[in-house]
């Protein structure tokens, strides 16, 4: 009978090699946009940071860093949020009516699409002013390149900014002033026909 070439059939067959352990996912890797995009499927009035490292999936340790309490997360989607409206052109002497109602019709859109982020920031509250000062620098240069003074260039900042944000908190709040839906079209034309400002004609009464 000829010989086999395998092994003795009484020979224990070689051990398996020893498992490999399983290796560890590496932890989310965080950035601004993950956590604005994060912050902004909640509620921004109630979210806290331990509540917003479990959505990202993260150690609240971790997210501390980038944003160490509710304020900090708010001031976070501000920057944000005025990064996208800001157009991406400097305001023009012949064209710094257009580029303030482009300006005007972006806050529009990207304040209403975050529910209650006019009514938060219209609102007093303690906020840092660093998210809008961007938008502050800008504006002014607009009402600049109007001919406006210094001094008439930052009252027409303040009267541009507050009228608009209020419109938008009070439209998002819904109140029942009339039958017709309020026009920001019209609102807007009415704002920018009344701006820069200048010294009344008339002292106060």
């Amino acid at each position: 009978m000829p010989a086999t070439s395998g092994p003795p059939t009484d020979q224990a067959p070689p051990a398996p090699p020893p498992a490999t352990p399983p290796k560890r996912g590496r932890p989310a890797q965080l950035s601004r946009d993950l956590i604005v995009a994060a912050a902004l499927e909640s509620n921004l009035d109630t979210l806290t940071v331990r509540e917003l490292a479990a959505r990202l999936g993260v150690r609240h340790g971790a997210l501390y860093r980038w944003v160490p309490s509710h304020q900090a997360i708010a001031d976070l989607v501000s920057e944000v949020i005025v990064e996208r409206v800001l157009p991406a052109d400097a305001p023009r002497p012949r064209q710094w009516r257009q580029w303030l109602r482009r300006l005007a019709w972006s806050m529009h859109d990207e304040f209403l699409a975050v529910p209650g982020y006019a009514s938060r920031i219209a609102r007093p509250h303690q906020h840092s002013p660093a998210p809008f000062a961007r938008m502050r620098e800008q504006v002014t240069a607009a009402f600049a390149a109007a001919g406006a003074s210094a001094e008439m260039a930052e009252q027409s900042w303040y009267i541009f900014v507050t009228s608009i944000v209020s419109w938008l908190a009070t439209t998002e709040n819904s109140l029942e002033l009339g039958e017709a839906a309020p026009r920001f079209d019209l609102f807007l034309d009415a704002l920018l026909r009344g701006l820069p400002a200048r010294e009344p004609a008339e002292p106060r009464p």
